[in-house]
């Protein structure tokens, strides 16, 4: 009975969104998805879940490994590295870096990213994990970490290899995770529009970053096989939303579907700002620990994309986890925000730990658990 009361509430749910969601474009790929970057709310899609080629879209994830590199210091941006044999010889798209001439990281990423250079990929993947193999292992286990269920990495480049795939939804998770987790070298490097390395200056081949001046990244990618491929990343008042294109047939045609998708999201669906970031939406009860309460919320402005005329009849609920036990970690997730429109399920969103709480000492613990145990 609880089965069949279950799905019958996931079908009203499915219903509500069926008739609240405007239609979405024609666009001409073979997968695409479009992002609400603060929730991670897919607002259309089509074959999100089909494995593809991911191409040059791979160094989103090289790129992720590489800034987490630099921030626990195991690499500098200003420190120089050598150039092996097999970076210098690398095929496809490169920066033109040479065995003779050592250089630093911060030029590596650039050529990475704006000249979407297989040698730089492979020189920043040997001086991490030793060699390209071992780095694209570093690439699978992080994909597995972040989620990323239907994406296996076998090089650091996205060079053709069988067993080398992921998906527009893994992707559009990936893109989403770099942005947050590093806002600081995404701004620095994804919206630079070209780059001169050994008297060579190549442009960025994202082109919305002339066609919109709300685009700011975030990669493009191009195989044979794969296609036109392109994620991008717009912001505009207090909303990012993220476009993910693969497999189209030109340059041309994956810039202007990417720019259709965004426009698409920016038009029909309003903005609404729930909270603030580190606002308390709610202070929950804390057991055994050196405080009685946490202060809980979201680590970034909690923005929702609603179609448009809903967020009037937009309703939310705070679900805590309890009891809930110190030790309490900052960003801990403890308690579940529940948004609903028309009084039917929209969707559920983590509520975090906006302090620490630490352990009590042993009375305070006793008194805790006497007093759990009494109800």
């Amino acid at each position: 009975m609880r089965l069949v009361t279950f799905f019958a509430a996931l079908l009203v749910s499915f219903s509500l969104h069926a008739q609240l969601m405007p239609a979405a474009p024609i666009v001409a790929a073979r997968a695409w998805l479009l992002l609400d970057y603060s929730t991670g709310q897919e607002l259309a899609s089509q074959g999100p879940e089909e494995r593809i080629e991911p191409a040059s879209l791979t160094k989103l994830m090289t790129a992720y490994l590489s800034f987490s590199a630099v921030k626990q210091g195991t690499l500098k941006l200003e420190q120089v590295l050598p150039v092996s044999p097999k970076a210098w010889k690398a095929e496809g798209s490169k920066m033109f870096i040479s065995p003779d001439k050592p250089v630093a990281v911060d030029d590596l990423l650039k050529g990475m990213i704006v000249q979407s250079g297989n040698d730089a990929c492979i020189a920043l993947a040997e001086a991490i994990a030793g060699s390209e193999e071992s780095f694209a292992q570093m690439m699978t286990r992080e994909a597995q970490r972040m989620g990323l269920k239907n994406t296996q990495f076998k090089n650091a480049t996205g060079l053709p290899d069988p067993q080398h795939y992921s998906t527009a939804h893994d992707l559009a998770l990936l893109a989403r995770a770099l942005i947050r987790d590093f806002p600081e070298f995404y701004a620095k490097y994804y919206s630079m529009k070209e780059f001169r390395y050994n008297n060579i200056t190549q442009a960025n081949r994202n082109r919305l970053l002339w066609l919109d001046p709300t685009v700011d990244g975030v990669k493009t990618g191009h195989t044979e096989a794969a296609g036109y491929c392109q994620i991008s990343s717009a912001r505009r008042g207090p909303r990012r939303l993220l476009s993910v294109v693969l497999g189209t047939a030109s340059e041309a045609v994956r810039a202007q579907e990417s720019l259709k998708l965004l426009n698409f999201g920016f038009q029909y669906f309003d903005a609404v700002k729930l909270y603030d970031k580190d606002q308390s939406v709610s202070q929950l009860r804390v057991f055994k620990g050196t405080e009685n309460a946490v202060k809980a919320g979201f680590a970034e402005d909690f923005v929702l994309s609603l179609p448009k005329g809903a967020a009037a009849r937009l309703k939310v609920q705070l679900v805590s986890q309890q009891p809930l036990l110190a030790p309490v970690a900052l960003g801990q997730r403890v308690a579940t925000l529940k948004v609903s429109v028309d009084d039917k399920p929209w969707g559920e969103y983590p509520v975090t730990a906006l302090q620490e709480v630490p352990l009590a000492g042993w009375f305070g613990r006793l008194w805790d658990t006497i007093r759990l145990w009494l109800g």
